[in-house]
């Protein structure tokens, strides 16, 4: 077991950024399930698209009352969890890295949670009328939006610090602007601007939620174009790697385990409030930590010159 862990922490970006059940309950598995589909010759769009499909079908199951549906469900949706992580991981074994494939990963997630939410919000709507609606849309389109793509934004600065700009995933809208100005629509590019429209907006919302780093990210890039101050990277590091946990208790596995804690117990309803309350605090008090600290390198970089 523990030479299939190590080989699994060899495919991550990072350890900093991968929690301990993560590693053995998400990653592990989905690690295992690319080895699989390896040896089969199946690509990783392949297993990208059975996610969606399975994750999909998860959503329907908790329509139903019956306690067998929602243990079916729970496996659906741990099952399509599993295949969302063997895509990218076979993706980096096999070197079948696409466009489309990239844009596919991102749109699993949505399509599962839009399927859960709806499915949710259908069964309690006799109980709680249009209420219900009101809150799923404020618990997903506002919260669950928002907390998904903070987390994604700070793993994706934090490895930025870590590991170098050619090894984050660290956009920002001005250089997509410009290589979306750059584009046709009326050429074989079409796909990729199409992609980069709704990028775009992505990351401006991104960026709308951290001003203090932007600033920081400007000072930055005006006096280091390359490679970052040792000193600097390792004291931002330090204060960013506390928030490392939290960003992964705002993606999947915390919210799914109250997911399917409230479905076992009868009480879907729970999830919803538990987002809108609970982990929309969580992402308050980091987004609060994070630009202070930024705040304060802004205004001590002359001191890493």
């Amino acid at each position: 077991m523990d030479r299939i862990t190590d080989k699994v922490r060899a495919t991550l970006k990072s350890q900093d950024t991968e929690g301990r059940f993560e590693l053995y309950f998400t990653r592990t598995p989905g690690y295992l399930w690319a080895l699989f589909f390896k040896a089969l010759h199946v690509h990783p769009i392949a297993v990208t698209l059975m996610s969606i499909v399975i994750g999909a079908a998860s959503g329907w199951c908790f329509y139903s009352e019956d306690i067998r549906l929602t243990l079916l469900g729970i496996l659906l949706l741990t099952w399509a969890n599993w295949y969302d992580c063997a895509d990218g991981q076979l993706a980096r074994m096999t070197g079948q890295k696409t466009l489309i494939g990239r844009i596919l990963d991102g749109f699993a997630g949505d399509v599962w949670f839009f399927c859960i939410y709806l499915a949710i919000t259908l069964r309690l709507t006799d109980q709680w009328g249009p209420a219900i609606w009101v809150l799923a849309a404020w618990a997903g389109l506002r919260c669950h939006s928002r907390q998904c793509a903070i987390a994604d934004y700070y793993r994706n600065i934090h490895l930025l610090f870590l590991l170098g700009k050619g090894k984050s995933e660290l956009d920002t809208s001005q250089q997509l602007s410009a290589e979306y100005a750059s584009m046709a629509w009326c050429s074989k590019q079409w796909f990729h601007k199409l992609y980069l429209f709704f990028y775009i907006r992505y990351t401006r919302g991104q960026e709308r939620l951290t001003p203090c780093f932007q600033r920081l990210y400007s000072a930055i890039q005006e006096r280091w174009a390359g490679d970052l101050p040792e000193r600097l990277r390792q004291d931002f590091r330090r204060d960013s790697l506390p928030l490392m946990p939290v960003t992964n208790i705002l993606t999947f596995d915390t919210r799914v385990a109250v997911l399917y804690a409230s479905l076992l117990a009868g009480m879907p309803w729970i999830y919803f409030v538990f987002e809108a309350t609970v982990l929309e605090l969580l992402r308050y008090r980091m987004t609060r930590t994070h630009e202070a600290f930024c705040a304060k390198y802004t205004n001590e970089l002359d001191t890493y010159l």
